[in-house]
């Protein structure tokens, strides 16, 4: 016998599934959360506005915050924190991907990693994140 499965049923199936997978995949060591576009992260993720790049001194978004947003950075350009600042937990919602470094330099023989510009909380970096890059796509 064939069953079939309604429409809203597949879709919300669908989302669930969507939602487990990236929810559970991300970089090892660096927790991340993406929200879906236009939805307002739950409360215990740090504030950070549409087509901003906030990153905080503390991990969990606790501290001093940092905001960059497109208008004010070069594009595929290094943009180092202030000197001896670092952040340790950040968000993108640029809609570009951005990479962050440990170096100040953004010098790949230290750490770095790419995030997703769709709306990427990351509350704890496995490293303490010096310099950013926001690509153009």
């Amino acid at each position: 016998m064939r069953t079939t499965m309604p429409a809203a049923a597949l879709a919300a199936l669908t989302a669930a599934a969507l939602t487990v997978a990236v929810l559970t995949s991300g970089h090892a060591g660096a927790a991340t959360t993406t929200a879906r576009a236009g939805a307002a992260p739950p409360g215990r993720l740090g504030a950070c506005g549409p087509g901003e790049l906030c990153l905080w001194q503390k991990a969990d978004f606790k501290g001093p915050r940092h905001v960059y947003e497109l208008a004010g950075v070069d594009i595929e350009s290094c943009v180092a924190l202030p000197e001896g600042d670092s952040a340790q937990a950040l968000a993108n919602r640029t809609g570009r991907p951005v990479t962050v470094y440990q170096s100040r330099e953004c010098a790949e023989t230290a750490e770095f990693h790419t995030y997703p510009g769709s709306g990427t909380w990351a509350p704890r970096s496995p490293y303490r994140v010096r310099a950013v890059k926001i690509w153009e796509r």
